[in-house]
């Protein structure tokens, strides 16, 4: 985009990976060995698993598989993401725009767990925002609403006063079906028409007010 977007927002909802940390280096790795190991062609499964939930992503690729054995399976990758932080840095401009939103109300929204997504902030540098929803913290991954609606309710903030920040077609259609504006964030938000794009977060400004709502310029 080139021209400037303008939000003006009471909460920011912030998704981890491709938002806040390049983690694609991992994900990667993990998942086109994944892919090998089923007989599934890697590229395709690229294209599916970047912002869900691990269990979410298999049960799309392996449809006819159990549930349990999904999420059996989830709970080994997981494992494995959390003890492989190469090459996970952060989106350029994340800790800036971390900085900026202190005294903003805001929370990580994100398909990691718990102990996956402390390793990759701490990988990146970045602090962890006080708020938090996790895998552990919903019933059904996103697309599904569900984490956004929560973070909101946490925060204490009606959905349609809060900004999402994501990279995912399935973190943006989550955002979308949660009532919110959304910022996309790199590459491949670009294919899913968020409210506004921006190559990272180094094209946004946070600008707080005084009557507690915050300015986003974006662009």
């Amino acid at each position: 985009m080139t021209a400037t977007a303008v939000f003006t927002a009471r909460a920011l909802l912030l998704d981890m990976d491709g938002t806040l940390v390049d983690s694609n280096a991992v994900v990667e790795r993990i998942w086109r060995r994944w892919a090998d190991r089923h007989g599934l062609d890697g590229d395709e499964v690229m294209k599916v698993v970047h912002g869900r939930q691990g269990h979410a992503s298999m049960a799309l690729l392996l449809p006819h598989r159990p549930a349990e054995q999904n999420h059996a399976e989830n709970a080994r990758m997981l494992a494995e993401e959390t003890s492989d932080m190469d090459g996970v840095v952060p989106v350029p401009g994340a800790p800036e725009f971390l900085a900026a939103l202190r005294g903003v109300p805001h929370a990580l929204v994100t398909s990691a767990d718990v102990g996956l997504s402390t390793a990759r902030m701490a990988a990146a540098g970045l602090p962890l925002p006080d708020v938090r929803v996790t895998a552990e913290s919903v019933g059904a991954s996103k697309p599904d609403p569900e984490g956004f609606l929560k973070g909101a309710a946490e925060l204490g903030v009606a959905p349609a006063d809060c900004v999402v920040f994501e990279d995912s077609g399935a973190g943006i259609a989550a955002g979308r079906a949660a009532g919110m504006r959304v910022v996309g964030i790199g590459p491949r938000a670009a294919y899913h028409r968020p409210d506004a794009v921006v190559p990272d977060l180094t094209r946004v400004r946070v600008d707080p007010a005084a009557d507690g709502t915050v300015r986003l310029h974006v662009g």
